[in-house]
């Protein structure tokens, strides 16, 4: 008997094992897509790819205990972004700490010839930063996402919820189970509804 993916994800939350293998036998390759996505960066901060991939397997199974029918997401786009934002995690933080390592070497007080003369709090201060002007702004870009997803078609939503956290078409193509043309068509669609929205 043959389940469908909202029948799998509910015995997955009930435990079910064979659910779970089931689902990830369908939909491991994002981990793939993902990965290879951020393997330069992952190389580049000397993380370990066996890690990366544990932190991958469980965000994926995460991604099953949380996902439910109101996400209005498929279930391959909310598997991609959570293990997506999960690896995004992972480079960050590692880059955040070789950051950290390699700016406890200068002082921000101390003033420094190459900056002439100038404390390097000075230099890496925004002074021009208004705490109003960008709360204004934030609203402002909320309410024009708002805008967009009210203008989607369900499907258009995948594709713009993978879009905007950097899948290409293809990739979108493999995650969707869908052809690139079809996958650069919606693309298209959804450059002229914004730009509506926009104008």
């Amino acid at each position: 008997m043959e389940f469908n993916d909202e029948e799998l994800t509910t015995m997955v939350k009930e435990n079910n094992e064979d659910a779970k293998d089931v689902l990830f036998e369908k939909y491991h390759y994002i981990i793939d897509i993902i990965i290879s996505k951020y393997k330069k960066s992952i190389y580049a901060l000397g993380l370990d790819i066996s890690e990366i991939k544990q932190e991958a397997f469980v965000s994926f199974t995460d991604a099953l205990i949380k996902y439910t029918e109101e996400k209005e997401s498929s279930l391959p786009t909310f598997i991609s972004l959570v293990v997506e934002r999960k690896i995004q995690n992972c480079v960050r933080n590692a880059d955040t700490i070789k950051n950290k390592v390699n700016s406890e070497a200068y002082s921000l007080e101390q003033e420094y010839d190459v900056f002439k003369n100038r404390p390097l709090s000075e230099i890496l201060g925004d002074s021009k930063s208004d705490p109003l002007l960008q709360m204004e702004n934030e609203e402002n870009y909320e309410e024009l996402i708002k805008h967009i997803e009210q203008a989607l078609s369900p499907f258009e939503k995948d594709v713009y919820n993978l879009m905007i956290n950097g899948f290409n078409y293809i990739d979108i193509a493999k995650i969707l189970n869908k052809e690139p043309k079809q996958i650069d068509n919606t693309i298209q669609r959804l450059r002229n509804k914004i730009k509506e929205i926009l104008l």
